[in-house]
């Protein structure tokens, strides 16, 4: 199409020159000549932009003057056409500081395109609704003189993991390569690099953009300015806006000659220093991609005897657990769709489609799905085909998973408020609101009690009759992002046991809330299960290890510790057991079975490279699953 446009302005500007003299004919290497002239240089349009990332506004502190100075400095300097801002704009990713950041990037004097970091895609009380109410969209796209600049979100969503880009953001990424061409120019943006160590699917984002003109990808997360090649791919990270340590905070200035793109950091009050280039002529990458960079699945050869039964690409992330009963399988994605599956075979029955996505885990029992969604609705639908029984207004985004109790479904929400709905008639039977921060985790239900972790620092243990509070425990916590709120507390001897990110196991006395013991002897994070017989819990390391511990006693005790290999790991999935099996996955699309008594390995297996949720076993010898990057199924393992 724009090659057309070329050859149309070729002959209205030299319509002599394209014919010989003798005979009227195109001279095809004059043709070739100015052609190629018009092509390299109708992108050659010079050109600069700043780019902030990395701002951290919050409620307090030096973060907001910071940004401030970047937005006086940037509206001070010549010809500067727009400003990229490159995710984590503020520090909890919460509505109010959002929104600050906002008036502050609306002070500028030329456009500015936003994108989410981790810190709006991980900790969101709006379940990651906040920014595309206030910024307008999670992606960016738009043309500045020849050059197409894309944008996107490299998450983790609501989990502690790895980034990740969402299946359905790879399609939109595919869709406006293929409109535009592979000669036109891009410039992509993201927060997170394209490492392996940084995003579990950077392989798939490399490989969708590879076919196409990309001139470099530009990001930020790291805090200083660095270049990388992302297979091949230039990749530029950059500063922060934040002081740090200096006297004053900086940015970035990018500048697009005709053979080149400079980059200069600009501190505040001081010259702009020119750090690093790049050629827009020469080629960077090789059109394939280094496949031996990428994830390796030899671990499931070693276990043959594991075996998929079935695999549903959904094509859309998923952040939850599945729920199962009476062989239906229900899964909630990003997209706000709640999906049943016949169990057996992965077929889809039914699916609802909710306003907005759904972050907590579903829960079914007696023909009644309940379900929350971040469009500020709690649902009960008829297990059998989806339709809609009843929905519970709240007054925010509902993230928390559901556990159902005789007939009773509780689940909290980000409106500081816990409810207790009877899953019949969606009758409100009580509800607490007391919580102080939003809620996302699965509450523990015990025969008088109501148990869960918010962000804010603190577990809640309610009376399950009538909501009442009974104790309030926040131990040494001290900052918002060390709260026990994604761990699905476990209860067992007269204790509720809990991990948090400050990498602690913490047993606390069911009856009066205090500490019983609390020890970092295994660098634990977030995860917990109860041995079906109460006597042991379990908990994934940091590191390659399952370890289990007594949850008799009032010191703790481990007794057994498990080198399952699966390297680095924060993800928030429970170990579970069932039938004496101990089932576990891991941020990197592998899940593994440990003998309960010992921590004996049983089996491992890899199906893909994203975020595994809590799994669901059916019995000793399969389980169901859910992966970020939109894998619903099933294992089976033949012993």
């Amino acid at each position: 199409m724009m090659i057309g446009k070329f050859v149309s302005n070729l002959f209205k500007t030299f319509p002599k020159i394209f014919w010989s003299f003798p005979t009227g004919r195109m001279q095809p290497f004059l043709v070739a000549a100015i052609l190629l002239f018009y092509i390299n240089n109708s992108f050659a349009q010079q050109f600069k932009f700043a780019f902030f990332t990395d701002t951290h506004v919050t409620k307090s502190g030096t973060a907001e003057e910071d940004l401030q100075r970047a937005v006086d400095q940037t509206n001070r300097t010549d010809n500067i056409d727009f400003v990229i801002v490159a995710g984590d704009l503020t520090e909890e990713g919460d509505g109010a500081s959002l929104r600050k950041a906002k008036g502050l990037l609306d002070q500028l004097k030329t456009p500015y395109y936003a994108i989410l970091g981790n810190h709006e895609t991980k900790w969101s009380e709006s379940g990651v609704t906040d920014f595309s109410k206030i910024f307008g969209g999670e992606r960016f796209r738009f043309e500045h003189k020849g050059f197409l600049f894309l944008g996107f979100n490299t998450g983790p969503l609501m989990r502690m993991a790895d980034g990740h880009v969402a299946p359905q953001d790879i399609s939109w990424l595919k869709k406006e390569l293929e409109q535009v061409g592979k000669e036109q120019p891009v410039i992509i943006v993201t927060h997170y690099p394209l490492l392996p160590s940084d995003v579990d699917n950077w392989y798939e984002v490399t490989d969708a953009i590879r076919p196409y003109n990309i001139k470099a990808v530009l990001g930020g997360h790291y805090h200083s300015n660095r270049t990388f090649y992302y297979d091949g791919i230039p990749g530029i990270l950059n500063r922060s806006t934040l002081r740090g340590n200096q006297k004053a905070g900086g940015y970035t200035i990018y500048e697009l000659t005709p053979d080149s793109i400079l980059i200069s950091e600009q501190m505040i009050g001081k010259e702009k220093n020119q750090w690093a280039s790049l050629s827009l002529h020469k080629k960077y990458y090789e059109s394939a991609g280094d496949t031996g960079k990428y994830p390796d699945f030899s671990v499931n050869s070693e276990y043959p005897q594991v075996t998929e039964k079935w695999i549903y690409p959904s094509g859309v992330g998923i952040y939850s657990s599945p729920a199962y009963d009476k062989n239906q399988l229900y899964v909630g994605d990003d997209l706000g769709v709640l999906t049943c599956y016949q169990a057996d075979n992965g077929k889809k029955i039914w699916s609802f489609k909710s306003g907005s996505r759904i972050v907590g885990t579903p829960e079914a029992t007696k023909n009644i799905v309940v379900f929350g969604s971040a469009d500020n609705f709690i649902y009960g639908l008829t297990a059998k085909n989806g339709k809609l029984l009843w929905k519970v207004q709240a007054g925010a985004p509902v993230l928390g998973a559901v556990t159902i109790r005789n007939g009773i479904a509780y689940i909290g929400a980000s409106d500081s408020h816990f409810r207790a709905i009877n899953i019949h008639s969606g009758k409100v039977i009580w509800s607490y609101p007391n919580v102080k921060g939003y809620i996302e985790t699965k509450p523990l239900v015990t025969t008088d009690k109501v148990i869960f972790g918010a962000w804010d620092n603190t577990l809640y243990a309610l009376n399950k009759t009538d909501g009442k509070e009974l104790w309030k425990w926040t131990g040494e916590l001290t900052r918002m992002h060390f709260s026990p709120a994604a761990v699905w507390a476990v209860a067992a001897g007269g204790k509720v046991f809990i991990t948090d990110p400050e990498r602690a196991m913490t047993a606390i006395n069911i009856e009066t809330g205090e500490t019983v013991w609390r020890t970092k002897q295994s660098m634990v994070r977030e995860t917990i299960g109860l041995s079906e017989d109460g006597q042991r819990v379990y908990s994934k390391t940091m590191n390659d290890s399952i370890i289990c511990f007594a949850t008799a006693g009032d010191t703790p005790c481990q007794l057994w510790a498990s080198d399952v290999k699966f390297g680095y790991e924060h993800a928030p999935s429970m170990p579970v057991e069932k039938e004496g099996v101990v089932f576990g996955s891991t941020k990197n699309g592998l899940m593994f079975a440990l003998e309960a008594q010992t921590g004996r390995i049983l089996w491992k297996h890899k199906v893909g490279n994203s975020l595994i949720s809590t799994v669901v076993p059916l019995d000793r010898h399969r389980i169901f699953f859910t992966a970020t990057g939109g894998e619903v199924g099933l294992l089976e393992w033949k012993e």
